[in-house]
C-alpha cells in the first residue's frame, strides 16, 4: 500500500470515530455525566457538614439546659 492510501485509511477512521461520538452523543453524556456526579459530591458533603454543625448545636443546647437546671435548682433549695 502506497503512504497516500495509508494516510486516506487513517483519516477515514478517524472521521468515522468522531461521526460514532457525535452519534452516540458520547461527549456531550459524559459532560452530563461528571456535572451531575459533581453536583452529588456538593450536596452530599453539605448535607454531611450540616449533621455536624447540627449535632454539635444539639450537644450545646442540652449542655445550657443542664446549666440552667442546676441554677434554677441552687436558687430554689440553696441557702437562702
Amino acid at each position: 500500500m502506497s503512504s497516500t492510501t495509508k494516510a486516506w485509511m487513517v483519516a477515514v477512521s478517524i472521521g468515522a470515530v468522531e461521526a460514532l461520538k457525535d452519534q452516540l452523543g458520547v461527549c456531550r453524556w459524559n459532560y452530563v455525566i461528571r456535572s451531575a456526579n459533581q453536583n452529588l459530591r456538593n450536596n452530599v458533603i453539605s448535607v454531611s457538614q450540616a449533621k455536624m454543625i447540627s449535632s454539635s448545636s444539639s450537644n450545646k443546647m442540652e449542655q445550657a439546659e443542664e446549666s440552667l437546671r442546676t441554677v434554677m435548682y441552687l436558687s430554689c433549695w440553696g441557702p437562702n
